[in-house]
């Protein structure tokens, strides 16, 4: 992939102004990609140059409001002539709101959890397909799951509520990609194991869990995967390289889902 891969191509990230999204966007417009990005915040990334901002458009907002969402898209069309793309990274851990396992999970937890990680993914979906089919153009569409949500791994990654709605987005993803495939909608899923970003700080300064990591993601070493390590796997779903694939759940865990991990204690 280099500059040009992209060329032409309108994109939309829902949560890209940070972690995986930010990596995604800064790919995407080195491979020629005009960006529309909602985040809940500014991008603070001193590395950044000028190129990108020129190349992209930055909407403030919460990916679990509709309204934020189709500024997003709209500004996108406006700034930059059409809409060819979705990536949805927007979502995040439900454990300071009350997510854990089930013995201990709160509704307000669960409730919250949901609309963080599946609510918002069906609003940007439906805001993106509703556009697509308006347009008549086709489009393509990824979403971000996770490992856990069909790779369980207790006892360090019991937040019940956040697998049960990365499960249920899979069902979601692959229910409306068959439904929307004689639109030429495309529509999959990426799933990463542990990936370094601000959501996996806990895990990440816990010398235990990453003793265990170094087992339950044995590729390269039993590392934490990077969020570099994602971009290339998104990059291809928003090219025409994808013009033919839809309804895949792509895993990306440094082999989470083929290990057991070993637990040195509890």
């Amino acid at each position: 992939m280099g500059p040009g891969f992209l060329a032409k191509k309108r994109i939309v990230i829902i949560g890209g102004t940070a972690g995986i999204g930010l990596a995604a966007a800064k790919a995407f417009i080195e491979w020629g990609a005009k960006l529309s990005i909602l985040g809940l915040s500014e991008i603070e990334d001193p590395e950044i140059s000028s190129d990108f901002f020129q190349a992209s458009e930055i909407v403030i907002g919460d990916a679990r409001d509709p309204e934020a969402v189709t500024q997003a898209v709209e500004q996108c069309e406006t700034r930059w002539g059409g809409f060819d793309g979705l990536f949805h990274v927007a979502g995040g851990s439900g454990r300071k709101m009350g997510d854990g396992p089930l013995h201990e999970l709160s509704l307000e937890g669960w409730n919250q959890t949901l609309e963080l990680n599946l609510t918002s993914a069906m609003i940007s979906n439906q805001i993106a397909v509703k556009k697509f089919l308006k347009n008549g153009n086709g489009g393509t569409i990824l979403n971000t799951g996770s490992v856990l949500g069909y790779s369980p791994s207790p006892p360090y990654f019991s937040t019940h509520a956040y697998a049960a709605a990365k499960s249920a987005l899979i069902g979601f993803t692959r229910s409306i990609a068959a439904y929307y495939a004689p639109n030429n909608i495309r529509i999959n899923l990426i799933a990463p194991g542990l990936i370094e970003t601000p959501m996996s700080q806990r895990a990440i300064k816990n010398r235990e869990i990453m003793d265990f990591i170094k087992t339950k993601q044995p590729l390269d070493q039993g590392r934490v995967g990077k969020p570099e390590d994602l971009i290339g796997l998104a990059g291809y779903c928003m090219s025409d390289y994808s013009l033919f694939t839809t309804g895949q759940i792509f895993t990306v865990d440094g082999g989470w889902h083929l290990s057991e991990g070993q637990i040195s204690s509890l």
